[in-house]
């Protein structure tokens, strides 16, 4: 019987880089992951692209699949709606094929209701200022909003204590040499390998099971 594969769920609040870390780990040569593509409502930035970055919809379409039961997790942040579709992780998890999740924190909770075998990591800003000149850098957002933003990254901070790690992303590849320490950390576990040894000891010195 296939293994099932890993959950792994990176969450932080909007503006401390969790799409620029994802993207560095996911360069990686030896990094084979499965990475679940959201759904949101908002509209695409530059060079965003539907159906690799996110799978840009409607509201209509969004309120449906929640309805339908189709979303793993969703959530609302600042007027638009951020979800993951539940039947692709499931599949690809029973495929034995470990998925990594790029949520925001409201999503992150969800999936430990949900999932409470996922793994979640916190990436977390050296500090409000830098997060406030992240924000204002990236140019997609007027002043007002960036303000709301830093408001609930406040809140969002504290729901850190509901995590298994946290990492700072003071330098991409300090965070992201932290995040492939989880990884490799979590494989190791007994419980991740335990049903191998299980599985070798009812095998006798010829190669047949007893």
């Amino acid at each position: 019987m296939t293994k099932r594969g890993m959950l792994f769920v990176l969450s932080g609040p909007s503006g401390v880089g969790k799409g620029t870390v994802r993207k560095a780990l996911f360069e990686q040569e030896d990094i084979n992951f499965a990475y679940s593509i959201s759904m949101t409502t908002r509209q695409p930035r530059d060079g965003e692209v539907d159906g690799k970055d996110y799978f840009f919809v409607t509201k209509d379409q969004f309120k449906k699949a929640i309805d339908q039961g189709q979303m793993l997790e969703y959530a609302q942040y600042v007027d638009n709606f951020y979800g993951t579709p539940l039947k692709y992780v499931n599949d690809t998890l029973d495929s034995g094929q470990d998925v990594f999740l790029e949520i925001d924190v409201n999503g992150a909770t969800q999936v430990r209701e949900k999932m409470p075998e996922g793994i979640l990591i916190f990436l977390t800003p050296p500090d409000l200022l830098e997060l406030k000149s992240r924000l204002i850098n990236r140019g997609t957002e007027p002043i007002e909003v960036i303000e709301k933003r830093i408001e609930q990254a406040k809140q969002e901070i504290l729901m850190m204590k509901h995590y298994d790690y946290a990492v700072v992303n003071d330098k991409i590849e300090n965070a992201v040499e932290n995040i492939r320490q989880i990884i490799n950390v979590e494989h190791l576990q007994v419980k991740q390998v335990y049903s191998d040894y299980e599985q070798m000891l009812t095998i006798n010195e010829k190669g047949e099971a007893k």
